[in-house]
């Protein structure tokens, strides 16, 4: 009751005193700073006025609180929110890129257990791959020697036609050059020649075989194999792109050898529409 007391002089001073500072002259105009100071004085006086209305209508103790408190409450409250989104979402992007990195180094651990896998059987497989191409040297039988200059060349030709009639065609290409450089004066020399050139025209070294055919029909014999060996040539010619040679040569065939087998003028004339000869 003395608060309420106190309060209620204060008030009433304040009611008898505001008059009489309204009728003291004031500096006209007034300066900024005496009209912010009227301006506070008036809004307690309406503060204190409302206390005492308070105290007064509901009979119970006043409690005063300094002005703009709540309002400065409740702004660093919302600025504690703001806050505490900012930590929350700050957390769930360091949840994610934790799991980003913990997704990205798990990768990165699968990819090199594949990658060492992977260098392991490249290993293995080069390994059996060596250990077979070992193997399959170890089991091809070393070439035979050309015949020497003191064997029997009829025995040496028998033998490089046997391997040719067996089909070992490597074996019998080198036994039929080792025969034309031991025996170049032989009279089988030009057959061994062409069969020489019968090896490499079989594995496509046209160029060789083409070599090896002009040798043996030097001079055009009348033998069995002539013809034949003169159309290799000409088809030699055509697989190395020279059809010109080949067309000259298909011409000799007919003009060398006009009762060659039907076989062979056969081939001749699909050789011929091959090079594009003129009819």
């Amino acid at each position: 009751m003395k608060l309420k007391a106190a309060l209620l002089a204060s008030v009433l001073t304040l009611a008898v005193a505001l008059p009489a500072l309204a009728q003291t002259p004031l500096p006209d105009p007034l300066d900024d700073r005496s009209a912010k100071r009227l301006e506070r004085m008036e809004k307690v006086v309406r503060e204190l006025r409302s206390i005492v209305f308070q105290g007064r209508d509901t009979g119970k103790p006043v409690v005063v609180q300094p002005a703009e408190t709540d309002a400065q409450i409740a702004a660093m409250s919302d600025k504690l929110n703001d806050l505490e989104q900012t930590l929350t979402r700050l957390n769930g992007q360091n949840e994610t890129l934790t799991h980003d990195l913990d997704q990205a180094r798990r990768a990165g651990e699968a990819q090199k257990t594949r990658a060492d896998a992977l260098d392991q059987r490249l290993a293995a497989l080069e390994k059996k791959v060596a250990d077979q191409e070992a193997a399959a040297a170890a089991a091809v039988p070393p070439p035979p020697p050309p015949p020497s200059a003191s064997a029997d060349p009829a025995q040496a030709f028998k033998q490089a036609r046997q391997l040719l009639l067996d089909g070992d065609y490597g074996a019998a290409e080198q036994a039929f050059a080792g025969y034309v450089d031991a025996y170049p004066d032989s009279a089988k020399t030009p057959e061994a020649r062409y069969w020489l050139g019968e090896t490499q025209f079989v594995r496509e070294a046209y160029g060789d075989a083409a070599g090896s055919y002009l040798g043996a029909v030097r001079g055009w014999p009348q033998t069995s194999w002539a013809p034949d060996a003169v159309l290799k040539l000409s088809r030699s010619l055509v697989a190395l792109r020279k059809p010109a040679d080949a067309c000259k040569t298909l011409d000799e065939l007919a003009r060398r050898y006009p009762k060659a087998p039907s076989a062979v003028t056969a081939k001749a004339a699909t050789t011929r529409a091959q090079a594009k000869c003129a009819a």
